[in-house]
């Protein structure tokens, strides 16, 4: 499975790169000024999860391989973006490239006496970005709504179905709020596939704070108020102190992370709700060559997860032998587990679960 794509967007000057140094430990360019992110950073990185390594040390695997996760830098887009102000048809196009969003809104004081050093306000910033991305969007529905009409005089179902899925989006996307875009963008996936639309990718804000801040509970407070109805999730980060602990040798980042507060990586904390967004789950497979784990859609079967290995894993899937993680770790080992019942055997239509590990059988 190839890794998910997560872009990381945002006004300029928000901290976007910093906090994508603290997710990738790339140490991309900082800059005080906009546009210093033109062409994106990407890294790929791994997702911690202690139960790899607490399944790799029962199987005595020789190395561990743990799901990834990429991050895209998208430069800071700019009021006008969807006009193609400020670069902004070419970041946009990024966006349309990935299948998550983290939307980075500034909540620190800014240093410099750029025209951009405006008073705290994440409510407005993160308006300001959704208006554009809803009117790059609603351009694009325009045109494509336009097409379909005409073809629809032809009277074909799919094209009159297309039609009516198009303008409910339409209707949905010039709404004051869009309370459920997961089901909004459901709809269209199925009715209008190759529509690939910004405002209802799976979004993240991170509220990017300081410790000097003496409004950050407020402006936290107002941003949560704002995106509840719009059903976006919100984090509180410290990018810049996540970054700097990504350079320190893990006892001194222990320890500086103590002093500062921190308890938990940005890295952990954003890939997990990034997990969420995309209604992710994870599965394992444990062996003497190696333990991995597999992230998947929810609800795929034994044999689609089998497929995520290797094609030919799903064309002569057999059977699988399954064991909750919870159960692995009690029994120890497959045999004890086989010794007690709790390695099962499953068939191609079983449903994967999170936590499960997987032994596939099959004909090659």
């Amino acid at each position: 499975m190839s890794s998910l794509g997560v872009g990381i967007v945002g006004l300029p000057n928000t901290g976007k790169t910093t906090l994508f140094n603290a997710l990738s430990r790339s140490g991309a360019l900082v800059a005080s000024y906009p546009y210093a992110t033109i062409e994106p950073n990407e890294r790929v990185v791994p997702v911690s999860d202690p139960r790899l390594t607490e399944f790799a040390r029962l199987a005595e695997s020789a190395r561990i391989v743990p799901a990834t996760v990429r991050f895209i830098d998208i430069a800071g887009l700019a009021e006008g973006a969807s006009r193609g102000e400020g670069l902004g048809n070419r970041f946009l196009s990024n966006i349309r490239q990935v299948d998550a969003v983290v939307h980075v809104v500034r909540g620190f004081k800014r240093g410099d006496s750029s025209s951009q050093a405006e008073a705290i306000d994440p409510v407005r910033d993160v308006e300001l970005i959704e208006t554009e991305l809803r009117l790059y969007d609603l351009e694009i529905l325009g045109r494509e709504l336009s097409k379909v009409r005409r073809l629809a005089k032809s009277g074909t179902k799919e094209c009159i179905e297309r039609v009516k899925a198009l303008e409910r989006t339409e209707e949905e996307i010039s709404s004051d709020v869009i309370s459920d875009r997961a089901s909004v963008a459901r709809e269209l996936a199925l009715l209008a596939p190759d529509m690939s639309l910004l405002i209802l990718k799976p979004t993240l804000i991170v509220l990017n704070v300081d410790e000097s801040s003496d409004d950050s509970a407020t402006n936290e407070r107002k941003l949560r108020e704002w995106a509840e109805p719009h059903g976006v999730p919100v984090l509180s980060v410290n990018s810049l102190v996540e970054a700097e602990l990504a350079e320190l040798d893990p006892e001194d980042a222990e320890l500086f992370a103590e002093e500062m507060g921190v308890e938990e990586e940005s890295l952990d904390r954003v890939v997990r709700a990034s997990f969420e967004l995309l209604g992710l789950i994870t599965f394992f497979t444990a062996g003497p060559e190696e333990s991995r784990a597999w992230p998947i859609r929810a609800g795929l079967t034994a044999s689609q997860a089998a497929g995520k290995i290797h094609s030919d894993f799903e064309r002569g899937f057999i059977k699988a032998e399954v064991i909750h993680q919870d159960d692995f770790l009690s029994a120890g080992s497959f045999p004890a587990a086989r010794e007690a019942g709790t390695l099962r055997l499953e068939g191609r239509d079983y449903v994967v679960l999170d936590g499960d590990v997987i032994i596939f059988k099959f004909n090659t």
